[in-house]
C-alpha cells in the first residue's frame, strides 16, 4: 500500500433536512431527521459484513454510524451482510433500486465487492469502501484506519512483550478473501521479522475471521510446533481469543503473549487479566465520522476531502483515501479506550474483572 500524506479531513457540519429513511428490511437500522431548506438531494445506503468476524459492527460501527448521518439530516439505509455474498449482492441491488445515490460496502470479498461496485456504476450510484478496500473494484473513495500500521503496531506490541529473549512465534492470520489481513500481517511481518531471535514456528489464515476455526487452527499450529510456542501474532481480538483458550487449556495463558485488534470488550478483559498483551484500537466515532463526511459531500455533489491515496494492485490505480491513525492499547492505557467511548466501563469492569479494574485504576 503506497500512501501520498495530504490535507487532513474536515468535518461536515451543518446540514439538516427531514427525510425518511429510504427502505428495506424492517431490522435494517435505517433512519434520517432534521429539518432545512437547503438539504442533501439523495440517499446513502451502507452494507456492514457480518456479526462473526467482529462485535464491531454491530456495537460500535452501527450507532455510530447513525448518530453521524442523523445530526447530518441525512436519509440513510444501514444493513449487515450476515456473511452472505449472495445476501450483501441483494441488499444492494434493493438500496439502488429504491433510489440510494452513494452506496458504501464493507466487502466480504474482493470478487463479490467489485461486482456490487460495477452494478452501482451503471446505475449513476457513486461508491465507496468502507474499511476494506476492494481490489479491483472501482470504489470512488476508501475510508478505513492504515491497516499496515496495524499491523506494525500488533508487531511491535508482541516485540515489546516478549523483550529481548529469543522467541517461538506463532501467527493466526486474518481471513485470507479480506485485504485487511494481508495489509495486517504484512505490517507485523515488517517489524517482527527484523528480529534475529524470532523463528516462525507457524503460521496460518482464519477463513472468514472464523473464532470457532480458528481454535481448531491455532491448537493443530500449537501441537505441530510440539508446544514450544513463546508468543501468538493474533490479527484480532476474536483470533486472540481462540488462541487463548487454547493456551489456557495447555496451562499457558498469561505466559505466552497474544496480540489482538478492535478493543473489543473480551479484548480488554484479557488484558486486564494478564491473558493477552495488547489490541489496536481503531476509533469507530472516527472511522463513521469519516464515511458520513465522505458520503454527505458525495450526495451533495461536492469532492471530498481526503488525507492520500491507496494503491489497488488489482486494479492499477491510485483510490482517493481518508486513512486515520490506530491506537496501540495496553494494560497501562485502557482508559484511552473508554475516554473516546469505544468501550464503557461497565461492560468491561463486570464480574470478576470489577476486582482487576479497581487494581488498574479505572472507575
Amino acid at each position: 500500500m503506497k500512501l501520498k500524506r495530504g490535507v487532513a479531513l474536515a468535518a461536515v457540519v451543518g446540514l439538516t433536512m427531514t427525510l425518511g429513511a429510504c427502505g428495506g428490511d424492517s431490522d435494517s437500522g435505517s433512519g434520517g431527521s432534521g429539518g432545512g431548506d437547503e438539504a442533501p438531494q439523495g440517499s446513502i445506503g451502507v452494507i456492514l459484513p457480518d456479526t462473526e468476524s467482529s462485535v464491531r459492527w454491530e456495537s460500535a460501527d452501527r450507532p455510530a454510524l447513525e448518530a453521524a448521518f442523523d445530526e447530518a439530516g441525512v436519509d440513510y439505509d444501514i444493513q449487515n451482510a450476515e456473511g452472505s455474498a449472495d445476501r450483501m449482492a441483494t441488499i444492494a441491488d434493493s438500496m439502488i433500486s429504491g433510489g440510494a445515490t452513494v452506496l458504501a460496502i464493507v466487502n466480504l470479498d474482493s470478487d463479490s465487492g467489485a461486482a456490487i461496485q460495477e452494478r452501482a456504476a451503471s446505475q449513476g450510484v457513486q461508491t465507496i469502501d468502507y474499511d476494506r478496500l476492494t481490489l479491483g473494484g472501482s470504489a470512488g473513495y476508501y475510508v478505513s484506519f492504515d491497516n499496515t500500521v496495524v499491523g506494525e503496531l500488533q508487531g511491535q506490541g508482541l516485540a515489546d512483550c516478549l523483550g529481548d529473549e529469543d522467541a517461538n512465534l506463532v501467527y493466526l492470520n486474518g481471513s485470507p478473501t479480506d485485504n485487511n489481513a494481508t495489509l495486517f500481517s504484512e505490517g507485523a511481518h515488517s517489524v517482527l521479522d527484523e528480529v534475529s531471535g524470532y523463528e516462525n514456528v507457524g503460521e496460518q489464515a482464519v477463513p472468514d475471521w472464523d473464532p470457532d476455526e480458528a481454535v481448531t487452527i491455532f491448537d493443530q499450529l500449537y501441537t505441530q510446533a510440539g508446544g514450544e510456542v513463546d508468543g501468538v501474532y493474533a490479527a484480532n481480538d476474536g483470533l486472540a481469543g481462540a488462541a487463548i483458550s487454547i493456551l489456557e487449556r495447555n496451562g499457558r495463558n498469561g505466559e505466552v503473549p497474544v496480540t489482538g485488534q478492535d478493543a473489543t470488550v473480551e479484548g480488554l478483559q484479557a488484558i486486564l487479566a494478564g491473558d493477552q498483551c495488547m489490541t489496536v484500537y481503531k476509533s469507530a466515532k472516527q472511522e463513521a465520522a469519516a464515511l458520513a463526511d465522505t458520503a454527505i459531500a458525495l450526495v451533495n455533489g461536492e469532492e471530498p476531502e481526503t488525507t492520500g491515496e491507496t494503491e489497488d494492485v488489482d486494479g492499477d490505480r491510485q483510490v482517493p483515501s481518508v486513512l486515520l491513525e490506530p491506537e496501540s492499547i495496553t494494560a497501562d492505557n485502557l482508559d484511552v479506550v473508554f475516554d473516546d467511548g469505544g468501550q464503557t466501563v461497565e461492560d468491561v469492569c463486570t464480574g470478576r474483572y470489577e476486582a482487576m479494574c479497581e487494581d488498574a485504576g479505572i472507575s
